[in-house]
């Protein structure tokens, strides 16, 4: 009588039968002799940068960051900004809501109300800054380097890699130059409702044209951001600076895990809490679930009376509700 053989069998004779036939092949590759020739090929790729098409758009990029800088603290001066004194939050108004969602600092108590306190530019435009480079294609920065290079706002290092002239008058950046901003905001509170709609206008556009050129850099140069924290590096790889906060006393020492960076990490939305018309003068915790949200800029600029563009609307909640008791009517 035959012995019937199971599948599970065979497919471990034949496994057992491939390791042993198996080859194993030691790489006897001499890297010092391909190193040259990496050095020749990335010398050969850094010719075609700049590219030419996305020099113009470097520049449209640069000029509307100044008119960006340029509206915003000039309605600064009209429209109030608060701030909470233990986390980033942003309210744009008068007085500060009544939501709890304080963070809170260090060992106080969660979700809790805002202490408010009054806030700036850099509160509206979050600050992004990243090591400015002399070459696209040069060494990677080493950690006793972090101090050999500036740090500049990693927008004007992008277009700067893609061949703009940040020093340019007609594209100086009034973040750079703190007399244009003072010149900028000088006489505001004097203005019109009118002048100020148009202001407001402008700056929205330069909001926009600003997203919308950074994301097309992005698609022709690389960026990274690190997974664990907000640093950005503009390059095609990230510097081995070790300043990642989080993992500081894990084996690696602060060293970033980078990623590829998309336009909210070079130009942060920073959203707030939108009141509407429909809503009460102070927003309160218990009808949160029924507010909307806005881009900071977006919310600054609607206050001098503009409509905001209809992409915002849905994250604005524009024809919501204000609270339960309109539910039963």
């Amino acid at each position: 009588m035959a012995v019937r053989k199971r599948p599970w069998q065979n497919v471990t004779g034949d496994l057992i039968g491939c390791v042993m036939h198996a080859r194993f092949y030691s790489s006897k590759v001499d890297f010092n002799k391909l190193r040259p020739m990496i050095l020749k090929r990335i010398e050969s790729r850094a010719k075609d940068y700049p590219v030419r098409g996305m020099v113009p758009v470097a520049q449209e990029v640069l000029r509307a960051r100044a008119a960006l800088y340029q509206g915003v603290s000039t309605l600064l001066n009209v429209f109030p900004v608060m701030t909470c004194k233990f986390c980033p939050e942003v309210y744009i108004g008068e007085k500060g809501h009544l939501i709890q969602t304080c963070c809170g600092y260090k060992r106080r108590a969660k979700n809790r109300v805002h202490e408010w306190i009054s806030g700036g530019l850099n509160d509206i435009l979050v600050p992004v800054e990243t090591f400015h480079l002399q070459n696209m294609f040069q060494d990677v920065i080493k950690h006793q380097q972090r101090f050999d290079f500036d740090r500049v706002p990693a927008v004007v290092e992008l277009c700067w890699q893609a061949g703009a002239n940040p020093y340019d008058e007609d594209m100086c950046s009034s973040n750079w130059n703190s007399e244009n901003v003072s010149a900028a905001i000088e006489g505001a509170e004097s203005l019109s409702p009118h002048e100020l709609k148009l202001i407001a206008n402008r700056t929205l556009r330069a909001w926009e044209i600003l997203r919308t050129g950074v994301q097309k850099l992005l698609l022709v140069y690389s960026a990274k951001v690190c997974k664990y924290c907000s640093e950005v590096h503009v390059g095609p790889s990230g510097h081995k600076a070790r300043l990642c906060g989080v993992f500081k006393y894990e084996s690696w020492r602060g060293a970033h895990f980078w990623e590829k960076a998309e336009v909210d990490d070079l130009v942060p939305p920073k959203l707030v809490w939108k009141r509407r018309p429909q809503d009460p003068l102070v927003l309160v915790d218990a009808h949160r679930d029924f507010y909307g949200h806005a881009p900071a800029v977006v919310d600054l600029c609607t206050q001098a009376g503009i409509i905001a563009p209809t992409k915002y609307h849905c994250m604005m909640k524009v024809q919501g509700l204000s609270g339960p008791a309109q539910l039963k009517v």
